[in-house]
């Protein structure tokens, strides 16, 4: 499945439609409820949860994060156990089960439910991903454009889900919503299903590295951890401020061992470790955009519902609508992108400097809000004020988010492929839970300036990596 002479799907190997669909169909359920979430939580009841704002942004935070974070051992157990195949199955399952179980109107039940769909996001995403990577042999200059094509699907799902989802969650009942995404999943674990066999082959069917002993027993402890938290988070009256600073603590802990232990281990030579700095450098911009980028689900969804004429030539739409455009603008810009990079072939910038350019643009959608802001004083402002600053941050976001994906499968020891790409997912994981975070501030800091900050901040970081991307790029070892 890594010969250049595979071009069935657009060019590319087969084994990228199987991909692509089942892709499509999970971002479609992931982005159905997220286009929702803040807004089911802040609802009175019986429509909603009746969260107040910190709260709901909060508990947004802490199950984005978590969807990313559980990457990592999502990662792990594609590597060591289930192989990637019989993951991204698994993490199907357990997304729509999730996604069934949203329907039940209690907080009790919406905790643990949120806790495993993120548990299948992690399985599915990471190893679908790192798939992709296996399609293509080593010095293939189709793997960008391969990995933009495969993000196009991410997007086709996430783009279509806001609109379908959101006009069921908004206009007639939010967890009508939540099972239609379940569905909707089910119907991405029957495509890939069907399509494996013929498209991937034994691409990603067995572990890279069978798991030993030890590993089993780690493996057995996590399960029973995982059951116990779901019971504890049922059963208990937990403060949901509480668990959120809670999981922003796993986290700190979680990042510190993961690159102490890759950076201190003997197990790798002078140039993989040289390259696994890069890996740390590039982790912390893309958690920095991250924070920025996924406010869209948060703080703009809030701006979008409360500050926007949500109406385009008296046509009134709701207001989760806007969680289409990112994707929108993706399906135009992914062509001019691809044929891009493609284009530039060994002129191509290092990924360090597409990374600065991404943070750019994120910066740039946020100074957009920041006048938006001043306009709406009391009142609503045009919806071309939040379809600038989502132009702006798809713009941002084709040069780091795909270019990011792709840079791990170059940068990563092969014998821990699906581990790095979880440490790459990690990254977005701590960028959701600050953007959920600063949804805290919304109703308490004036928020022109909260946009104005958080765009000055983007911008700050973007022009520190643009100024280190030679020295940077030198450790990379002649990954382009």
């Amino acid at each position: 499945m890594t010969s250049n002479s595979d071009t069935s799907f657009f060019g590319h190997p087969r084994g990228l439609a199987a991909l692509f669909f089942t892709e499509m169909w999970e971002r479609f359920s992931y982005y159905g409820i997220r286009a929702l979430l803040i807004l089911y939580m802040t609802a009175a009841a019986p429509k909603g949860l009746g969260l107040d704002v910190p709260t709901a942004g909060a508990l947004y935070g802490l199950f984005t994060g978590c969807a990313y974070i559980f990457a990592l051992p999502g990662g792990w157990i594609g590597d060591r156990f289930l192989g990637a195949q019989r993951s991204v199955l698994v993490g199907g399952v357990l997304i729509a089960l999730g996604n069934f179980a949203l329907m039940t109107p209690s907080l009790a039940v919406f905790l643990p439910s949120l806790l495993v769909i993120a548990m299948g996001t992690g399985l599915l995403k990471t190893n679908a991903t790192s798939n992709v990577g296996v399609l293509y042999a080593a010095g293939d200059a189709r793997r960008d454009a391969g990995f933009s094509i495969y993000y196009f699907g991410v997007n086709l799902g996430a783009g279509i889900a806001p609109l379908i989802c959101g006009y069921v969650g908004q206009l007639i009942d939010f967890r009508y919503a939540f099972g239609l995404a379940g569905i909707c999943m089910m119907a991405g674990v029957a495509q890939f299903t069907l399509t494996r066999k013929s498209g991937l082959g034994e691409a990603g069917l067995k572990p890279v590295s069978p798991a030993g002993p030890g590993e089993w027993r780690m493996l057995r402890l996590g399960a029973a951890a995982l059951v116990l938290t779901v019971v504890a988070v049922a059963g208990f009256d937990l403060s949901i401020a509480r668990i959120a600073d809670g999981f922003g603590v796993i986290l700190i802990v979680t990042v510190v061992a993961v690159f102490a232990g890759l950076l201190l281990s003997p197990g790798f030579t002078k140039q993989e470790r040289g390259r696994i700095v890069v890996v740390g450098v590039l982790f912390v911009a893309s958690s920095l955009f991250w924070s920025i980028f996924e406010q869209a689900g948060s703080t703009l969804n809030l701006f979008a519902d409360r500050s926007t004429d949500n109406s385009v030539f008296g046509w009134q739409f709701p207001s989760s609508y806007f969680q289409s455009l990112n994707s929108i603008f993706l399906y135009a810009l992914t062509p001019f992108f691809v044929w891009l990079w493609v284009k530039l072939g060994d002129r191509n910038p290092s990924p360090v400097v597409k990374f600065a350019v991404g943070l750019f643009g994120a910066a740039g959608g946020f100074f957009v809000m920041a006048f938006a802001a001043l306009a709406a004083g009391e009142g609503k402002v045009s919806p071309l004020w939040l379809t600038g600053c989502y132009l702006l941050h798809t713009i941002g976001e084709l040069c780091l988010s795909p270019v990011g994906l792709s840079a791990m499968t170059k940068l990563a020891p092969p014998r821990i492929a699906g581990f790095v790409m979880g440490v790459f997912f990690l990254s977005i994981s701590v960028g959701n839970y600050m953007g959920g975070r600063l949804s805290a501030f919304y109703e308490s800091f004036p928020l022109s300036e909260l946009f104005g900050y958080v765009g000055g901040f983007g911008l700050l970081i973007g022009l520190v990596l643009l100024a280190a991307s030679k020295p940077i790029t030198r450790q990379m070892g002649g990954v382009k």
